[in-house]
């Protein structure tokens, strides 16, 4: 069974950061071979991807709303993954994911592709 935890939500002004973590565990889980992904989700709308990282090569892709504000990052060794994000704006409001799988089938930013998500963690940014 594998387990992704999300932390480091909270309540920031615009302008602000926050690093949000997703913790992996899992008896047979190989972290090293899965895309990492975050996606959020705002009151009444669709989940939507934010940023990937694929596992074989580090290649990094964002929503072009976060790029150059945000940053997906890893580190194999302690089966986590992180979201920096900076220069926060209210728009950014929303409940935060992670999520991982081992096989991309058609697109990365489509959530039917993961196979495990975090709980999700509450990202409020004030104006």
């Amino acid at each position: 069974q594998v387990q992704l935890v999300d932390s480091g939500g909270g309540l920031v002004q615009a302008g602000g950061s926050l690093r949000l973590s997703c913790a992996a565990s899992g008896r047979t889980f190989s972290f090293s071979t899965y895309h990492m992904a975050w996606f959020r989700q705002a009151p009444g709308k669709e989940r939507e991807w934010v940023a990937s990282m694929f596992w074989s090569n580090d290649l990094k892709y964002y929503e072009d709303s976060v790029r150059g504000r945000f940053t997906i990052s890893r580190a194999n060794a302690e089966n986590t993954a992180w979201l920096q994000m900076t220069s926060l704006k209210p728009e950014d409001t929303a409940v935060y994911y992670c999520a991982a799988t081992r096989y991309y089938r058609t697109s990365y930013i489509s959530p039917q592709e993961y196979d495990f998500w975090g709980q999700g963690t509450q990202v409020t940014v004030s104006s």
